[in-house]
């Protein structure tokens, strides 16, 4: 497995950039930044891209409806070159609430949109001009357009053909298309243990149509990163990650439309989802942050003794992990806790 960690978005992303270097040299290999509705995502891969040299810059997520495929494409071309080859770029469907909320487009045709933007980019990083006859239309037909545009390709040389596109999905049709088309799945709060019973059918559905011009699907999951045998800390560490959970399961989202919710359900969660959405809704957020269930904590993070995290290492493993996403967390040496799982990997 690589070892890849995300990059936090909070406050001032660059606090963090500036310790990337360190964490290079104690063998991370793969670094994602996420775009919600913060900075752009884009301009902090670019800074990152100068100041390292080997570790792999991800996008993780650039969402499909704020960028035209266009767009996407010229911002896959231009990281992969100003980073040498190393950019990976990560698509997905955001939700409801950042798309319209946010960037006022509307959420539709999620799964068609993405499946699209996959087929232009792989065109356009070949060299070929952009057209569609889908959701895009590219060209425009001539009722919509002035009759004067049309097909181009990317001006410049793409470094690679074959950039790495990545997309994030939780629902088993998404799940589906991306073990069909995409080089790369990013899901959310993966439990190793349950993934197969939640996601097997559909990454078989979606592996059984992928085009043997494709290498085998990547996956890139972990969690919250502590080694220590002290297991008050180690509470203490799993307890930071109960507001994140609670904002996605309680949060994102309203009651019947929140797809993190939806999958708290799936791992057999679903009283406490249930607990979490309603105290979250109502305004009582420390109380939806105290139902988060400690079974989920303790399995999809690795926080405990050795012993414990290289279980975990292997749990992920087992379950078709091949890029194993770790955080260190607040308090512990970062850049040791890198080196020792990066060890433990080779």
């Amino acid at each position: 497995m690589k070892l890849a960690m995300p990059l936090t978005y909070f406050g001032n992303p660059r606090d963090t950039a500036d310790q990337v270097v360190g964490l290079e040299k104690a063998g991370l290999d793969q670094l994602w930044v996420a775009e919600p509705y913060g900075f752009d995502a884009v301009s902090l891969l670019g800074y990152l891209a100068a100041k390292t040299e080997r570790v792999e810059l991800g996008a993780g997520i650039l969402n499909i409806y704020s960028r035209t495929p266009g767009a996407l494409l010229q911002t896959a071309a231009g990281l992969d070159n100003v980073s040498g080859g190393r950019a990976i770029l990560g698509l997905g469907a955001s939700g409801p609430q950042v798309i319209e909320g946010f960037h006022g487009v509307a959420y539709d045709k999620p799964l068609a949109r993405t499946r699209e933007i996959i087929g232009l980019l792989r065109a356009g990083l070949r060299g070929e001009r952009l057209q569609s006859d889908g959701l895009y239309k590219i060209p425009l037909p001539a009722d919509q357009g002035t009759g004067l545009g049309k097909p181009l390709k990317l001006l410049n040389r793409p470094e690679r053909a074959d950039t790495p596109i990545w997309v994030a999905a939780l629902g088993d049709n998404n799940v589906a298309m991306t073990a069909e088309v995409a080089d790369g799945w990013l899901p959310f709060q993966f439990l190793p243990d349950k993934a197969r019973d939640v996601w097997g059918d559909a990454l078989d559905k979606g592996l059984a149509k992928r085009s043997p011009d494709l290498k085998p699907l990547e996956i890139s999951a972990g969690g919250l990163l502590a080694i220590t045998d002290d297991p008050d800390e180690a509470k203490r560490h799993r307890d930071t990650m109960r507001g994140l959970l609670a904002l996605y399961v309680g949060g994102m989202g309203a009651r019947g439309k929140n797809f993190y919710n939806d999958m708290a359900v799936k791992y057999g969660f679903g009283d406490a989802a249930k607990k979490i959405q309603d105290l979250y809704l109502d305004g009582h957020k420390r109380d939806a942050e105290a139902e988060v269930p400690e079974a989920w904590l303790e399995a999809g993070n690795l926080v405990g003794p050795e012993s414990f995290v290289k279980e975990r290492i292997a749990a992920f493993k087992e379950a078709g992990v091949t890029s194993l996403q770790v955080t260190p967390a607040a308090g512990t040496d970062g850049l040791a806790s890198i080196a020792q799982v990066k060890e433990w990997l080779v």
